[in-house]
């Protein structure tokens, strides 16, 4: 068998997470969220944008601090004020660092965003990426608003930026533009225009505007993308990020289509998650993938039949792996065989006639309520 192509994971849950609306987390926050990043196994942690406001300086911090596995990224603007900040946040860092600077390069943000011409834009990439390199283990330069840019004008920036020490090249789909054989179109386009990025690690980080972030960094990775950026949960600017938890199951499942691997140790998944929730205050909707309430739960009685005779008959996934449980809850829709089981487990052994007229009962309850449950049905047989 080939050898596996091995993905960074590039976790931005306490950054770009962050900036979802209504969250904050203080420091201390931070660092429980980094620790269950660091158990999970990814290999950089963003941890903030220093510049923003004290109490996000504070918090990269004491990411930095305390964790010593992941790289430890602070975003900074091309703006000195910017990476001075960037730079002293990381100061105390135990493991690596990571400087992770940003301009944007697409026409509609250099001249109504920023009132820069691109030879500007070019000379403020030399001039950070340059100033961060020496006081950093890693810088990151990202081309925001890549994927409405002009291939050739990116690949220019790249190239000054790879040149003045950049270490890894992010070209970001920052507003969730693209469709994924556009996205891959473009990366192949600026590898194409720049040679120098086969001499360093090639980042994505895409955004769900569209409901495509996770569809585009797969056609990233295939198109030869490195390191992926992403968040727990899909968490971070309007319609959020890329999810980790989906992006790394999609490469481990269909290791057949993509020959890629990751560091991320899958049982932490499941705990992550409910962290993450608990922490930002965001619930988990019932139908997200991976780990969402029902990702594994089975309700259909032609689904519960052929769980109950064989799991891979309607799961690709095994939920204990992640950390989480199957199940077969009772509903409108489920069938004779999984409601008899439901009973068993409960301790009820019905004879066939016992079970035929509670299942009626069943039935009719389940087609006037959202939820019935065991008790509902026997205390209306008793009555």
């Amino acid at each position: 068998m080939a050898k596996l192509r091995r993905i960074t994971i590039f976790d931005t849950t306490l950054r770009d997470g962050e900036q979802s609306p209504g969250i904050a987390l203080s420091p201390d926050e931070k660092v429980e969220i980094a620790y269950a990043l660091e158990r999970l196994g990814v290999d950089v942690i963003e941890a903030g944008f220093p510049v923003s406001s004290p109490g996000d300086f504070e918090g990269v911090r004491a990411v930095g601090a305390a964790v010593t596995l992941p790289t430890v990224a602070s975003l900074a603007r091309t703006r000195k004020e910017d990476l001075d900040a960037a730079i002293e946040s990381l100061a105390v860092a135990r493991g690596r660092t990571r400087v992770h600077i940003f301009i944007a390069t697409s026409p509609i943000h250099m001249e109504r965003k920023l009132g820069l011409e691109p030879p500007e834009v070019v000379e403020q990439t030399r001039f950070a990426v340059s100033y961060a390199a020496p006081h950093a283990d890693e810088v990151e330069f990202s081309c925001e608003d890549a994927t409405r840019s002009d291939p050739a004008f990116v690949a220019e920036v790249c190239r000054a930026a790879i040149k003045a020490g950049a270490t890894t090249i992010n070209l970001p789909d920052t507003v969730g533009y693209c469709l994924p054989d556009e996205h891959a179109s473009f990366l192949r386009d600026v590898r194409a225009l720049c040679p120098e990025l086969r001499r360093v690690a090639l980042s994505v980080h895409c955004h769900n505007d569209l409901g495509l972030a996770v569809a585009n960094t797969i056609a990233g990775v295939s198109a030869g993308a490195t390191q992926i950026e992403c968040t727990i949960n899909g968490i971070g600017e309007r319609a959020g990020n890329a999810a980790l938890e989906e992006v790394v199951m999609a490469l481990r499942v269909r290791a057949d289509a993509f020959g890629c691997e990751t560091g991320i140790d899958i049982g932490e998944i499941g705990r992550i998650s409910q962290l993450v929730s608990q922490l930002t205050g965001y619930a988990v909707q019932r139908n997200k993938a991976i780990v969402g309430a029902n990702a594994f739960a089975h309700e259909a009685g032609i689904h519960q039949d052929g769980m109950l005779k064989d799991v891979s008959t309607y799961q690709i996934m095994d939920p204990q792996e992640l950390g989480l449980t199957m199940t077969l809850p009772l509903g409108k829709h489920s069938g004779r065989h999984a409601f008899r089981r439901a009973c068993e487990e409960a301790g009820l052994y019905l004879t066939p006639a016992e079970l035929t007229a509670a299942f009626r009962r069943f039935k009719e309850l389940a087609d006037t309520r959202k939820a019935v449950t065991l008790a509902d049905v026997f205390e209306e047989v008793a009555a």
